[in-house]
């Protein structure tokens, strides 16, 4: 999410003003002393996760509300990140997009470029800041094949804004002026504008694409100017000039200034569509059934990206598009937003099958890809346009909780790739979709809702989306609390009437444990901060992962010699997810088990780390494991446990060079056992 730009100011002592004088309730500055959380980070992170609660609990912010679904899904999520954090070895950690492999990802990665945006805007909440560290110095070392459109460099700096490192933003500058210009080949230097096939820009069926061919399909073909990839190339041409900025090339920072500024101007002046009053795409090429640069016939919901990125004027003329938002005659579905109004002629036409099931399509279905996108635009046009057009807090409030219910199935979380918009019954019923990172929740809560709204100065600015007391959308409570920001840990809490949590009515900051500021009604509070350094980052470096079947390490087991299988239990992935087996599975036996690594040379491992999976009733955990090393010819053991099911167990010895090392497990009463995932791990390094 791009934000605007404000002018560094001093952060000397910690003082608070208000920035918001339509609201009259005054700001108070507050000298409390310093004070204890107020969530159980054990319990909650426990209560949600089981056995695997401590990757969580020094991790996440913890947040709690006065409704207990927000609370389930921004929980779930978290366990979404968790699982979709891929182990690369010495290349660290990135994010992929869906756990099964799929035939059109980066090899031998699994990484797509396409969702980054959502996993940096996620992962920038974290507090261990390796995994998006590691996840953006892959995409900038060559990860980014540019398979799809995306929007990295904006994402770089809306993690800046967060973590204030400058060091951080700065590192890849080269890399992303060179990849900026690579997109050349998609610019028209005529038009001054980008265009793009639907299909690469993640949106496969989409006006441009199925009125290209008639109605006869859609898959391919369609290029337009897009308000898609002209959104994200402005944006990504502002980011570059700020983190420009940073690094004093002032040259660079005035160019990419100029590009951005020019992008918007022919974004604004040619893919509005007065008559539809909406953003919408141009043909880029014409045919029997299309004319080159005349206007797609149809609104799409990818019309609001440009205020996802804050590249609209406050201006009622472009609030007008707003309407088409509400409207169940348009884009307003019972269960969510439609990608295409209801009606366009081909709306929810079925063109595309996997065997009996229905494959992926942006014609009508609800995508949370765009959901995401589209609420970061109204939290944008919330907190700092006066056109807002139709749109209200109460909207917000509700289309938040529309999107939040999308991630039930029944009284089961399950995020798929796209959803019925009559029903909210996800439509692409294959095993690939389940759990899928293809989209942004926690972001959606901490700089929507909760209303953190990152700067780039040293400026700590909260402002709370949420509609006044007695509207059926209004929150009654929350807290948020362990957030980082600018090197320190923030905490926000809103009592509306201050009998929840007993320490005030109103909404109130606290950083690092020590109240500083509080209102007595809903509003905008901001507060200078002093930057501190973020704590270095601790790196182990994991032996045991296997990128190319085949290669070394390879593995080796007792039973079940399933190649696919044995590579699962040292890919780098780890879930619990019952819907999503993952590792090997051993073969029904009372006899001891074993699995083991071949490192095809000499490692120095002090560590093992192993994730066993318990259904709780088919498979269980071993009740015992034995770890072994081979090294001078021979096997030695080094350490043993009482494993956890459905956690982490944590083995270590005194570090030593081995080339192989074994697990040995007891199944419980005869049960087959599986083991997700197998790491061998080093000291961490701090960077």
């Amino acid at each position: 999410m791009l934000v605007t730009f404000r002018p560094m100011l001093a952060a000397a002592a910690v003082l608070a003003t208000v920035a918001s004088p339509s609201v009259s309730a005054p700001a108070t500055p507050v000298h409390a002393p310093t004070t204890r959380p107020m969530l159980d980070h054990a319990a909650i992170a426990r209560a949600h996760f089981g056995n695997d609660a401590p990757w969580y609990e020094h991790r996440i912010p913890f947040f709690e509300s006065a409704d207990p679904r927000i609370d389930a899904v921004y929980y779930y999520r978290w366990s979404i990140f968790r699982a979709h954090q891929r182990d690369l070895g010495v290349r660290g950690y990135i994010t992929t997009e869906f756990a099964d492999d799929v035939s059109w990802q980066r090899e031998p990665y699994a990484s797509l470029n396409d969702a980054s945006g959502f996993h940096i805007a996620e992962g920038r909440w974290l507090n261990d800041r390796r995994f998006t560290d590691d996840y953006i110095n892959f995409m900038y070392e060559g990860g980014n094949d540019r398979h799809f459109t995306d929007y990295m460099a904006d994402s770089v700096w809306g993690r800046y804004l967060v973590d204030g490192d400058r060091a951080a933003a700065t590192r890849h500058l080269a890399v992303m002026r060179h990849i900026y210009g690579l997109w050349d080949d998609h610019y028209d230097f005529a038009k001054g504008l980008y265009f793009i096939e639907p299909l690469l820009d993640a949106t496969e069926y989409t006006v441009s694409s199925i009125d290209a061919s008639g109605g006869e399909d859609g898959f391919r073909g369609g290029d337009a100017f897009r308000p898609t990839i002209n959104s994200y190339m402005a944006a990504n041409a502002r980011a570059i000039s700020r983190i420009a900025g940073l690094a004093g090339d002032t040259a660079l920072a005035h160019s990419f200034a100029v590009r951005a500024d020019g992008l918007r101007a022919r974004l604004l002046a040619d893919l509005w569509n007065p008559a539809l009053d909406h953003f919408t795409d141009r043909y880029k090429a014409g045919n029997e059934h299309v004319k080159y640069w005349q206007p797609i016939r149809a609104r799409e919901l990818a019309g609001y990206l440009p205020w996802t990125f804050d590249l609209v004027p406050d201006d009622p003329r472009y609030a007008a598009a707003w309407a088409h938002l509400l409207d169940p005659a348009s884009l307003a579905g019972e269960a969510g937003m439609r990608t295409v109004e209801k009606t366009y002629p081909y709306y929810m036409r079925q063109y595309r099958y996997l065997g009996t099931a229905r494959e992926c399509q942006w014609n009508g279905p609800v995508w949370p890809y765009q959901t995401t996108q589209v609420l970061t635009a109204i939290a944008n046009l919330l907190d700092h346009y006066g056109n807002t057009g139709p749109v209200t807090r109460s909207a917000y409030m509700r289309l938040l909780r529309q999107y939040t219910a999308l991630h039930y199935q029944g009284d089961r979380l399950d995020l798929e790739e796209d959803y019925d918009p009559a029903t909210g019954k996800p439509i692409v019923g294959l095993d690939r979709s389940h759990h899928y990172f293809h989209s942004g929740y926690i972001d959606l809560i901490l700089s929507g809702l909760v209303g953190i709204r990152p700067r780039a100065d040293d400026v700590l600015e909260v402002n709370p989306l949420l509609p006044a007391s007695g509207d059926p959308q209004a929150l009654a409570w929350f807290r948020a609390e362990d957030i980082p920001y600018h090197g320190h840990k923030i905490a926000v809490t809103w009592d509306a009437d201050g009998k929840h949590y007993g320490r005030g009515t109103g909404l109130s900051i606290e950083i690092d444990g020590r109240e500083v500021i509080r209102r007595a009604s809903l509003g905008r509070l901001t507060v200078p901060v002093t930057r501190m350094p973020n704590p270095p980052i601790a790196r182990t470096i994991n032996h045991a992962v296997q990128l190319v079947r085949g290669q070394f390490p390879m593995a080796s087991a007792s039973t079940n010699p399933d190649q696919e299988m044995l590579h699962d239990a040292i890919d780098g992935r780890l879930w619990f997810f019952p819907e999503h087996p993952n590792g090997w599975t051993s073969a029904a036996s009372n006899d001891p088990q074993w699995f083991e690594v071949n490192f095809g040379k000499l490692v120095n491992a002090d560590t093992a780390e192993l994730a066993f999976f318990d259904d709780g009733h088919g498979i269980s955990a071993p009740v015992s494991v034995t770890i072994e090393g081979w090294s001078t010819h021979h096997w030695s053991v080094l350490a043993e446990a009482t494993p956890l099911a459905n956690g982490i167990t944590r083995l270590t010895w005194p570090k030593r060079a081995v080339s192989r090392l074994k697990v040995r497990m007891e199944p419980a009463q005869g049960k087959p056992l599986r083991l997700i995932e197998f790491r061998a791990t080093s000291r961490p390094r701090a960077q």
